[in-house]
């Protein structure tokens, strides 16, 4: 239980090891800072759970993931602007005795989410 988080990077077919991340909780057009972090070898939180279930609230929250820098250290050439700079996701959490997952896989092209289990 708890909010959890992965990046895949779909360009390699690899974890996004090293991505920086940045979680918030939002109400309105406010947004409070909770972590910051950078993703382990397997494209996750080295710290485990974002959010661990008993301090789960329900509410909206963003994950703010740093795409453009993670690809320029990765070598990738990106175009001036590149495409994608920041992904920022807004989401809910309705259940907050359930689990929720939210998986990343993106390029610098593109990007999908969803809610996992």
């Amino acid at each position: 239980m708890g909010l959890s988080t992965h990046v895949l990077d779909t360009m390699h077919g690899t974890p996004a090891a090293g991505m920086a991340v940045a979680l918030y909780t939002t109400q309105g057009d406010g947004a409070t800072l909770v972590k910051a972090f950078v993703l382990n070898p397997d494209g996750r939180n080295p710290a485990g759970m974002l959010i661990e279930h008993a301090s789960l609230r329900t509410g909206t929250y963003r994950l703010v993931f740093d795409v453009a820098g993670y690809f320029k250290a990765r070598g990738v050439a990106l175009p001036e602007p590149n495409f994608l700079n920041r992904v920022s996701l807004d989401f809910g959490v309705a259940h907050a005795d359930q689990h929720y997952h939210v998986p990343l896989l993106v390029s610098p092209w593109s990007y999908s989410t969803y809610r996992g289990s």
